[in-house]
């Protein structure tokens, strides 16, 4: 289970700059709006340290790690939802994502030409999400006229999707996004098959220059990012692209370096996939032999069948135990093997809960 993230953002904020760095894609990042005509996908490798130290544990063949998948459109300007830029070709392209990563830009450079005559990321949020919300209404509108029309059959049904529709086009009229509404189960059972834009998770990501990366707790620029997130419940990251473009051109022992100078932790990549795991509510499963080691993707809160089904549905079909030990346990000893002997290995059935970190064996009927 892999998921898919959409980068929005006015021209020249960072968006193509900071696709480059963690997909090495190489999109085009010239200084001026539209350079990015065609989206661009890249598929990035979530960073997780555990599967290199179990790999080494069990002499794997393979190591795979669990990946994002991340596209990037051209920047968006005011009037984007109505054709301005060519913005709903570009709009279009993220409808499929799992959530939208919103770049902001939080730096002044005399030498990079904002598109907006000046810096203020509040300003730039209010345009991109205005965007969104246009682009849905348009959506909610149409589905609302051909809604209507099959309501003069006087089905409950047709009647019942029209109200909805007529419901969500006056909450988009009124810039208000649709995360902010609440639908009973059959209105969702009603517009599931429709990808509203201002309904997916945001991940807001305040871009910020090298200069500023030691002082960004107290940059005021910064704070007015982290604050919107904060009121909407959505996440936050500060991230420099520059310097993230420059890691990405160097071996990983000099990447953590260059990371110690500047007093950071983590790469962005790596912030940027744990807050987006934390966004879409996802945890990360292992399994580790011989053969490979990988890392898989599911939703907090799946139970041990759901997770043998993500490694192939007849797992999940003939499931008949999961043998489990989390990796902070396994961590302190020599192998899995190891561990068995001491008794460590739990033995898991269907109502299990699997937690971040496990590794797992699982036991099914063929």
């Amino acid at each position: 289970m892999g998921f898919s993230i959409g980068i929005v953002g006015l021209p020249n904020v960072g968006k193509s700059t900071l696709f480059n760095a963690i997909t090495s894609a190489g999109a085009e990042a010239s200084n001026y709006p539209f350079c990015t005509i065609d989206p661009n996908v890249g598929i990035v490798e979530v960073p997780d340290e555990r599967l290199a130290a179990l790999a080494k544990m069990h002499n794997s063949a393979k190591v795979i790690p669990t990946v994002i998948e991340m596209v990037d459109i051209a920047g968006l300007v005011k009037g984007a939802a109505q054709g301005e830029g060519l913005g709903n070709k570009f709009l279009a392209n993220i409808r499929e994502a799992d959530a939208i990563a919103h770049v902001a830009r939080c730096f002044a450079d005399p030498n990079i030409v904002h598109v907006s005559g000046s810096v203020d990321p509040r300003r730039d949020i209010e345009i991109i999400n205005l965007e969104l919300i246009y682009a849905d209404l348009q959506t909610a509108e149409k589905r609302l006229d051909a809604a209507r029309k099959k309501a003069k059959s006087g089905r409950p049904e047709d009647k019942k999707e029209a109200e909805l529709f007529q419901r969500l086009a006056e909450h988009l009229s009124a810039g208000s996004p649709v995360r902010n509404m609440e639908f009973n189960d059959a209105e969702k059972e009603l517009k599931k098959t429709v990808q509203f834009l201002s309904e997916k998770p945001v991940l807001y990501v305040a871009n910020i220059s090298e200069a500023q990366i030691k002082s960004a707790d107290t940059d005021a620029y910064v704070q007015t990012v982290k604050n919107i997130a904060a009121t909407e419940g959505a996440e936050a990251v500060v991230i420099s692209t520059k310097l993230e473009a420059e890691l990405a051109e160097l071996p990983l022992a000099e990447r953590r370096e260059l990371l110690r100078e500047y007093g950071l932790p983590e790469s962005g990549l790596e912030l940027l996939a744990r807050q987006a795991y934390r966004l879409l509510g996802l945890i990360t499963f292992l399994t580790s032999g011989e053969k490979e080691t990988k890392a898989w993707t599911i939703k907090a809160g799946a139970k041990a069948p759901q997770a043998a089904g993500v490694i192939h549905t007849d797992f999940e079909k003939g499931f008949i135990k999961a043998e489990i030990i989390n990796y902070a346990e396994l961590k302190k000893l020599p192998s899995l093997h190891a561990a068995r002997e001491k008794g460590l290995v739990r033995q898991e059935g269907k109502e299990y809960v699997m937690r971040d970190g496990d590794v797992a064996l699982f036991k099914f009927n063929n």
